[in-house]
């Protein structure tokens, strides 16, 4: 076996897919440690969800990689304007406080972190030249595929989505990495990249992805725009169990159980990071068979498959196991007054437009009130016409 290949199936363990895995063999091959990024822009709230490529990133530092988290305000200002210019500083300094909270709670070490804020060099001569040439190689069609499961769709969608996923591509060269790492919902966008910066001039990058975590309702990814289907990082244990409750979990059903998919890629990871015995622990009564303790995903499973495991057994087990893992979370910030600054800030309160009622006009035929008032004035109205024609006719 290689000497690099337990780095290599760290960096690459857990994930859905992975696109050109000799490049990252070849960076090894070559006497040092890949360069990866990860980017996020600061759109909605983090949540739970987000515990999904923090994990992932610690494997990266665990393998030695240099990991770069992209702060991209930019693309967040490009998605349909999901975050106005006025707020974009204040949302970056929410996402960093908030991800550096979770890979703290979760026991990795974040010196080796580097933070970068888009705007930073994407404002540059340079990378906006690079911006037209992309333009000169990419279709209008190619690029609103890339961006389809990314950029907030519209039926008249405006040209700063077609933007966003050139960008994306782009920062691989400038943030100078091996491999860029996000979701398996940015696969077009990376296979964009790799089509395409070739044709300028650049070097192709490796693609990590990981999963996408199903949310806590039926279907769909777990989402900062539906508050049903997540869990925010600062909720209170019983806001959790409440959500944890309500939660879509039918008995023997594996297929789309947001709540196994969070075991799978949070929980049991989080257990391999701080090296906990027992990843997932079930406090059930003793009059329901006593409590239960898994050492492995896949007897979670499998138990759950064959019933033997019940949604309630379930549930009981993650409200522990999310209270547990947000719990260092909330004590950093939960009172903690300049990060809530940030966050009213950074989220403030939408303003409520009332809309003006119309103001009803009222005619001559109107049946309501006024309808005695309209008769006396039809009859007031025909004895002065009456009236007019009796004077014509004496004046004649």
């Amino acid at each position: 076996m290689a000497e690099y290949q337990a780095d290599l199936d760290l960096i690459t363990r857990n994930l859905q897919e992975v696109l050109n895995k000799p490049i990252l063999e070849q960076v090894f091959i070559d006497g040092r440690k890949p360069k990866i990024y990860w980017g996020t822009a600061p759109t909605g709230k983090t949540h739970c969800g987000y515990f999904v490529p923090m994990t992932k990133i610690a494997d990266f530092l665990k393998a030695g990689c240099e990991v770069t988290v992209l702060l991209a305000n930019l693309h967040a200002f490009l998605d349909n304007m999901k975050a106005d210019i006025s707020v974009l500083q204040y949302r970056v300094q929410y996402y960093e406080r908030t991800v550096k909270a979770m890979l703290k709670a979760i026991g990795v070490p974040i010196e080796k972190l580097k933070f970068v804020v888009g705007d930073s060099y994407q404002l540059q001569a340079d990378y906006t030249m690079d911006i037209f040439k992309m333009c000169n190689v990419v279709s209008q069609n190619d690029s609103k595929r890339a961006g389809a499961e990314v950029v907030k769709q519209t039926d008249n969608p405006m040209l700063s989505g077609l933007l966003y996923p050139l960008m994306q591509a782009l920062d691989e060269q400038y943030l100078d990495v091996d491999a860029q790492f996000g979701g398996v919902d940015q696969r077009k966008i990376f296979v964009l990249a790799e089509e395409n910066l070739p044709s300028i001039g650049y070097k192709k990058r490796a693609h990590l992805m990981n999963p996408m975590v199903p949310g806590l309702g039926q279907g769909g990814k777990m989402s900062a725009s539906d508050p049903g289907s997540k869990i925010d990082l600062c909720e209170d244990p019983a806001s959790v169990k409440k959500k944890i409750a309500k939660a879509y979990a039918a008995p023997g059903e594996v297929e789309n159980n947001g709540l196994l998919g969070f075991l799978q890629y949070v929980i049991f990871p989080v257990a391999d990071i701080k090296k906990k015995e027992v990843p997932f622990y079930i406090a059930r009564d003793e009059k329901w068979g006593g409590p239960i303790s898994y050492t492995k995903y896949e007897d979670v499973v499998a138990d759950y498959a064959s019933e033997k495991l019940s949604p309630a057994d379930l549930k009981i087990g993650m409200v522990d196991a999310i209270n547990e893992l947000l719990a260092p979370i909330r004590e950093e910030l939960v009172d903690n007054k300049e990060f809530a600054d940030i966050e009213a800030n950074a989220y403030p309160p939408e303003k409520v437009v009332k809309k003006k009622q119309k103001v009803k006009k009222i005619g001559t035929m109107y049946k309501g009130k006024d309808k005695k008032e309209s008769k006396q004035n039809t009859e007031n109205e025909t004895a002065e016409q009456t009236a007019d024609k009796t004077a014509d006719l004496k004046i004649e």
